[in-house]
């Protein structure tokens, strides 16, 4: 059965007038699963126009009511959890345990907008001069939106509304079109939460709704996830019409293990960091920098990845699932065969894996590379696929000037038993989430997702304290109040006044 996915706009759930019909497909088999009608520039300035008019009365909101909506959709974002990671596992192909974790990581954000009446505290201080005192408030900005990709429908999108809304803006989202059904879920369950009308909307479609956003005055301030090429665009196109923007945008993360590392977990956590997820995540690890002896480990490594099997959603034995389309397998095979070409050693070559019974999906076995260097394109761009890159460095010092040279910054991590080489790699490295024996150092959201260099454009980032500075003005009101004009109280007047 072919779902129909719908838009939301001004509180009414509608099927949209564009013109132009978009597929999403079940990346296991390629069938069509849902069609969306891509919103038209009338349905995306109305969206705007509604999300305006709701900031003139959601911003007046007491801030223990906006959290009590927060508290209210948290629950039932719980309550729906496998629901929508089923959903979720449907139009991604990512397995349903794999899936659990989007969701979850969106949720424990939603959880943190609950507190947002602390995080929205000013700051006073009494007597700046003589009678004078000087306080601040923190205002919300407007209407705000987020564009959000394909990799996590439920989490990426859960980073921005919610505290965003917290916050007392109003918000637009217009999510991936590759998997739609996921975010048209989370609002449905944000307005049973009890959002206002107009408070966010939700609309889809391509480059066309995502331009009348970069550039129509109400919107103040644009979040996005997404590749770098995109992520440029948004951020000079949203700065240019003086806009807010933050702009997550690639990554190439770095591994380093060190010789005296348990070699054991190494592996067991290389496997899942690298491969996990078909390597569709920005914070996968897909460079491993075995320093001295540590590269004796890579065959031991090696076998480990090899008995790593994809399958479908529902497969409790499969280790990930498809890549999302047919063109994203094309890269990253394309991308392969550059590898072998450019004399990298294919210690496992995924190209050629399938899936019995679904032969036409978007599958790539798990893919490894050893002695990969910096000039090659498996080591320059980001694959976006199950492929693990091995190098080699004789020292700590030489792994970090390799680490630090990539134009990204996203995150990395570090192997070791030592205090020290840790304490020397964390210090140096420049690169904005450091993992020490952690695959994949994603802060919990009372921080901030703080990526660096060309993985980032922007200057707050995404959740914590970060994220409300991000969607919030801050107003400073210097005050004299003059005794002099303390009114003398007069008695109480104890008559009826008849006239």
């Amino acid at each position: 059965m072919t779902t129909q996915v719908k838009h939301y706009i001004n509180g009414e759930w509608i099927l949209g007038q564009g013109d132009k019909q978009i597929a999403v497909t079940n990346p296991a088999n390629n069938e069509t699963i849902a069609v969306v009608n891509a919103a038209n520039d009338a349905e995306v300035l109305s969206a705007i126009d509604s999300a305006k008019t709701a900031f003139q009365s959601w911003k007046e909101v007491p801030v223990s009511e906006r959290a009590r909506v927060m508290l209210k959709y948290q629950h039932l974002l719980k309550e729906h959890h496998d629901e929508i990671a089923t959903i979720l596992a449907q139009e991604t192909g990512k397995t349903f345990d794999d899936a659990k974790g989007d969701v979850w990581r969106g949720i424990e954000v939603a959880e943190h907008a609950c507190n947002i009446a602390s995080m929205m505290m000013g700051e006073t201080v009494e007597n700046v001069a003589r009678s004078i005192d000087t306080y601040s408030y923190t205002q919300p900005l407007g209407v705000c939106a987020g564009i959000t990709p394909f990799n996590f429908p439920a989490m990426i999108p859960l980073w921005m509304f919610p505290l965003a809304i917290a916050c007392g803006n109003t918000f637009v989202l217009k999510p991936s079109e590759q998997d739609p059904m996921t975010p048209q879920r989370l609002i449905e369950l944000f307005e049973q939460a009890g959002a206002p009308k107009g408070v966010v909307q939700l609309v889809h479609g391509d480059k066309t709704a995502v331009d009348i956003l970069l550039t129509h005055p109400d919107i103040k301030a644009i979040s996005f996830v997404g590749s770098v090429n995109v992520g440029q665009y948004i951020y000079k196109t949203g700065t240019d019409n003086l806009k807010r923007v933050q702009a997550f945008a690639g990554a190439k993360n770095h591994c380093v293990i060190m010789p005296d590392a348990n070699k054991q977990q190494v592996i067991n956590n290389l496997v899942g960091a690298s491969v996990g997820a078909a390597g569709q995540r920005c914070m996968a690890l897909s460079v491993a920098v075995f320093v001295g002896a540590a590269k004796e480990w890579i065959p031991e490594l090696k076998e480990a990845i090899a008995k790593v099997k994809p399958g479908l959603w529902d497969d409790k034995d499969a280790a990930y699932g498809p890549v999302i389309s047919p063109a994203a397998k094309q890269r990253v095979v394309s991308l392969i065969a550059q590898g072998k070409a450019e004399g990298a050693d294919c210690l496992l070559d995924g190209t050629d894996f399938t899936v019995e019974g679904y032969e036409s999906g978007n599958w790539v076995g798990p893919t490894m590379f050893d002695k990969v260097t910096t000039d090659m394109s498996i080591y320059k761009e980001e694959i976006f696929g199950p492929v693990l890159c091995c190098m080699n460095a004789e020292t700590l010092e030489e792994a970090i000037a390799i680490v630090n040279d990539s134009p990204y910054g996203n995150g990395t991590s570090i192997f070791t038993a030592s205090g020290a080489a840790a304490r020397k790699y964390q210090h140096e490295i420049e690169v904005g989430q450091v993992g020490i024996n952690v695959p994949i150092p994603v802060p919990l959201p009372f921080f901030s997702f703080t990526g660096w260099k060309g993985s980032f454009y922007g200057d707050q980032h995404a959740y914590g304290k970060q994220a409300v500075r991000f969607y919030t003005e801050t107003k400073t009101i210097t005050a004299r109040w003059f005794e002099s004009d303390i009114a003398v109280a007069s008695a109480p007047n104890m008559t009826i006044d008849l006239k």
